[in-house]
């Protein structure tokens, strides 16, 4: 029987089995951009070309990885097989990541319902390894190419026409909605799709976006760290400590590094690292910054197009987050010395 999933939290499951692909292969593509540059990586033999094959073989896995772990987390093992098959078709037949979750999430019921079949006792073991995976694969790869292939494809399509031909303004806009999507929950369900939206746009040779998504996930966690040098008694002597992580967590573009510190007050971190993200991500828009790598924080800045501006709207989304959070933080000092003194 299939399992009594949410979407949502099979959604989740697909990213989370997705982002240790994303983070190796968008770092080691970082890494070839930063030692041999946007073309480096052609020179064959070079140590860019072997850092940009081993990334991109595991970048490509990213939408089968996702696709296969969503049909898991519905179906269990059975789920698997047609979920990463119904992933690469939606990479070959130019769905994306939207024809990749629809794919999962299609895999995922169809082999949940072909594993509830009745069938004889005898029979059952050739389930899992045979039947199981060969119709619910069968099935899901006919309504991918047939069916769902066409349409995902034409909206992906008209989604990246769309951006192309964006004003300035309302590339302003989305500049801050991509902002506080990142810093909303910090790696979470929402940040993730902002990230995925970014990645779908590399893919369709469309790089400001995602350089605005960067600055914006590397906002939260460097603000808080700048906060608690900047106001250093109004946080408890683990705030501190998490703060002196946030720098590095930042720096490589982990925005969970935030987490700590909205876990403990929510209502006043939240809303500051959320505006900060806005303004990194609005200037980053606006100073037409590109990024062509996935993933590498600092690794790859200098290779970001007008990479210096680039820095003012990482500092100033930093700047922000810093002083508004500080600023509303005044309310509970007292309350936070109780809790130091607490811990000591």
């Amino acid at each position: 029987m299939v399992q009594k999933v949410s979407v949502r939290n099979s959604l989740m499951t697909g990213v989370s089995y997705m982002i240790p692909f994303v983070t190796a292969g968008g770092i080691l593509i970082a890494l070839s951009f930063a030692i041999g540059g946007y073309e480096g990586f052609k020179v064959q033999g070079s140590i860019a070309d072997y850092l940009m094959r081993i990334g991109g073989g595991a970048f490509g896995l990213m939408v089968p990885i996702l696709a296969g772990f969503i049909a898991f987390a519905i179906a269990d093992r059975p789920g698997i097989a047609p979920g990463l098959i119904a992933g690469q078709l939606a990479t070959t037949i130019g769905a994306g990541f939207l024809g990749g979750i629809i794919g999962g999430l299609l895999a995922g019921y169809v082999a949940g319902w072909v594993k509830s079949w009745p069938v004889p006792k005898s029979f059952s073991k050739l389930m899992p390894v045979l039947v199981i995976p060969l119709v619910a694969t069968l099935i899901v790869g006919l309504l991918m190419i047939l069916v769902i292939g066409t349409p995902i494809k034409s909206i992906m399509d008209g989604l990246t026409n769309w951006l192309k031909n964006m004003s300035q303004g309302n590339m302003i806009v989305l500049g801050i909605v991509l902002g506080l999507m990142m810093a909303f929950d910090m790696g979470g369900p929402v940040n993730k799709v902002a990230y995925t939206f970014g990645l779908s746009m590399i893919s369709a040779g469309i790089f400001q976006p995602h350089a605005a998504i960067m600055a914006a996930g590397m906002t939260p966690p460097l603000g808080l760290a700048l906060a608690t040098v900047l106001a250093p008694k109004k946080y408890n002597s683990r705030e501190i400590e998490a703060g002196k992580a946030a720098w590095i967590m930042g720096a490589s573009f982990i925005t969970e590094g935030a987490i700590p510190f909205a876990a403990a007050d929510p209502l006043r971190v939240i809303p500051s690292i959320m505006t900060g993200s806005a303004v990194a991500g609005a200037l980053s828009m606006v100073f037409g910054n590109t990024l062509r790598a996935p993933h590498g924080g600092i690794f790859v800045i200098p290779l970001i197009g007008n990479f210096p501006l680039y820095l003012v709207a990482l500092a100033a989304g930093t700047v922000v987050t810093a002083f508004l959070v500080n600023m509303l933080k005044t309310e509970v000092t007292a309350e936070v010395k109780a809790g130091a003194a607490v811990e000591m």
